[in-house]
């Protein structure tokens, strides 16, 4: 071996070690948290008010649910009164959500242009009676009429009863195809003999044992026509026993979101999509089995020009016992496979070497660590206003990180003694530079300043008061931001009582109807809305707390804005200026940290300072009226924008 081969060998060996490292940190991380969180929920028990006065109760071997007697009358009627409005909305959203007669006739009246045969595809295997009736009923009783059901059977000879029921529907119905197969080829298999069948222009993907909305392909029809979509998906709802009603939980999913489906396949069901797509691919590849849906949803997307959402429940997955949507050890190979599946799926993007592990919110939504390929270096850009010293706090906690720091540039006011005194002590350190602004400014130009002088190739902007917790802390930002197609990524900032203060930010949330952070207040170890809180994701806008950013981009979207924005939604103002560039933004909530700011809006501040704010949010509402207009796409229009965690407006508005 010579000594060029040595290198590379080495090279390699490091690679596979940093690597192995990560795999194991994430898992540590994982344990740690889940111990924290059985440590901090026993302690909440034990010294609860409750607990002491439940004490005979549980001596008398009383279930712990009957300590709700001992709830304020106000908090059992409040709870009560949720419940009930709750199921109400599971009503409205099922059944009662189904067409009148009156308004079946009018979409089954409906003419179209030109026919478009949607081919749905369903592989059956040792199928309940009732399940599969339900299914076919579902798939017969839409009012959309051009339409086929492709059934290829794997059962074995103990379930015959599965070819009886298929082949009477089929003789009543010509758009019912069934095929009974000489052996069971698996779901992926199974479905590519359903595949073999359809002879339509769009391809569906129903599973055996589940129910659709009777206009779902009213729906779909609408969204190709309208937004010429050649792949739709929409909202989903699991439901237990034999109705709709009795919905377990409500799946409000974002428009299409690269990211987030890579660490979460949130599409899932209903997939309808262009059969030409399958020109460039195959189906489903059988070494998937187990996340086939996962893998070619990830290819197809990727493929499609106008993937559209229809925000609307018109898929209900029934959760029963064996059932994915039950509980996901029935099937535990599919966590392997959707592993596999994602790799492979980055791998097509020229993205190699990722580690990719569980996270606590559930098995199959991922922690995804890229490798960092850049050589550039990161300019993190800090402020020191006001006499505010807390930067202090913020470089400590840097320091204390495993994160190499290439420069820090400390901008200052030189507004107190106290700053002036800490920046002469920052001035020997190496990594440290410290600049001057003048006084009065506001919060974009100390930023804008230092990024003038950065000579990184990314900056991180840090607020005053920031104290990083996660060891890798810019490097989980700087995964991200390498890529060509991502703007700005932000992290996660926890108040000193461990709630959440950012988490990522929804546009026309809030009062001002401008831009709110999400999960504002949630504790640390809720796992947020369908685990929302546990992985990486794309969103509108991230925190300007945390945010790191290419400084080409930044130049090229033209810096935080000075002249509108003072203190208030400079950060917002960036992110939608990148989103114009073409650019995806990124909330991660792995790269941690503690903060304490300024409530956004000064509810006991001056009258000077609350005219500013409404002077900044009005400001932002012209600049980005359209946009706010057409509503945040990595939200869903079934939550309210009066609450922060996402409240259905069905249920509270």
């Amino acid at each position: 071996m010579d000594e060029k081969e040595e290198l590379l060998y080495l090279r390699q060996q490091v690679k596979k070690l940093k690597q192995e490292n990560r795999e194991l940190n994430s898992r540590l991380t994982l344990m740690e948290t889940s111990k924290k969180e059985t440590e901090e929920n026993l302690y909440r028990i034990k010294h609860s008010f409750a607990w002491k006065l439940s004490k005979p109760l549980r001596l008398a071997r009383v279930g712990i649910a009957k300590l709700e007697c001992y709830r304020t009358p106000k908090r059992i009627m409040e709870r009560a009164d949720y419940k009930k409005r709750l199921k109400r909305a599971y009503s409205l959203l099922g059944t009662d959500s189904f067409p009148s007669e009156e308004e079946r006739k009018r979409q089954e009246s409906v003419k179209y242009e030109q026919k478009i045969t949607f081919s749905v595809l369903v592989p059956l295997y040792n199928t309940p009676e009732k399940f599969l009736t339900d299914m076919i009923d579902s798939v017969k009783y839409q009012t959309y009429p051009d339409w086929e059901l492709c059934l290829a059977d794997g059962s074995d000879a103990e379930h015959a009863y599965v070819g009886d029921i298929c082949r009477k529907y089929a003789e009543a119905d010509p758009r019912i195809r069934y095929e009974k197969l000489e052996k069971n080829e698996g779901i992926s298999g199974n479905t590519n003999e359903c595949y073999k069948m359809a002879t339509g222009d769009y391809i569906g993907l129903f599973d055996h044992d589940d129910i659709l909305h009777p206009c779902a392909f009213f729906e779909y029809r609408k969204a190709i026509d309208e937004k010429n979509a050649d792949y739709v998906y929409c909202d989903e709802a699991t439901f237990m026993g034999d109705s709709i009603n009795n919905m377990d939980t409500l799946h409000f999913k974002p428009d299409y979101a690269l990211d987030t489906l890579r660490a979460n396949n949130y599409i899932c069901h209903f997939s309808l999509f262009k059969r030409s797509l399958l020109a460039e691919t195959q189906l489903f590849r059988t070494e998937f089995d187990g996340s086939q849906d996962h893998d070619m949803i990830l290819r197809l997307t990727s493929l499609a020009k106008h993937v559209v959402h229809v925000p609307k429940i018109l898929y209900y997955w029934r959760a029963h016992a064996g059932s994915v949507a039950k509980d996901i050890n029935a099937k535990f190979y599919a966590v392997d496979a959707a592993k596999r599946a994602v790799d492979a799926h980055l791998n097509t993007y020229g993205i190699y070497d990722t580690t990719i592990t569980s996270t606590r919110a559930f098995e199959t939504i991922f922690r995804l660590q890229y490798d960092i390929t850049t050589t550039g270096k990161v300019s993190v850009i800090l402020p020191a206003r006001g006499g505010d010293v807390s930067f202090k706090d913020t470089i400590e906690a840097l320091k204390k990180t495993d994160d190499e720091i290439d420069e820090l540039i400390l901008v200052s006011d030189g507004s107190a003694e106290d700053v002036v005194m800490l920046q002469k002590e920052y001035e020997t350190d190496p990594f440290i530079k410290v600049m001057n602004i003048a006084k009065g400014s506001h919060l974009p130009a100390f930023y804008n300043a230092g990024a003038k002088i950065a000579k990184g190739e990314f900056l991180l902007f840090l607020k005053p008061g920031i104290r990083p917790t996660t060891a890798d802390y810019i490097e989980e930002l700087l995964m991200y931001v390498q890529r060509d197609d991502i703007g700005a990524a932000g992290g996660k900032c926890l108040f000193d009582d461990k709630t959440v203060e950012h988490a990522g930010i929804v546009l026309g949330l809030g009062d001002q109807g401008c831009a709110g952070h999400v999960h504002y207040k949630c504790y640390y170890t809720h796992i947020g809305y369908m685990g929302r809180l546990c992985y990486a994701q794309n969103m509108t806008a991230v925190s300007g707390a945390s945010m790191m950013v290419k400084k080409k981009d930044f130049e090229e979207a033209g810096g935080f804005e000075e002249k509108l924005f003072d203190e208030h939604y400079y950060d917002v103002d960036l992110c939608l200026k990148l989103r114009a560039l073409g650019k995806l933004n990124v909330f991660t909530p792995f790269a941690e940290s503690f903060y304490n700011e300024i409530p956004m809006a000064p509810v006991n501040d001056s009258e000077e300072a609350k005219e500013a704010f409404e002077k900044e949010s009005e400001a932002f509402r012209n600049r980005w009226k359209a946009e706010i207009e057409a509503g945040d796409p990595y939200y869903n229009e079934n939550f309210s924008l009066k609450y922060l965690d996402y409240t259905l407006k069905i249920v509270r508005d």
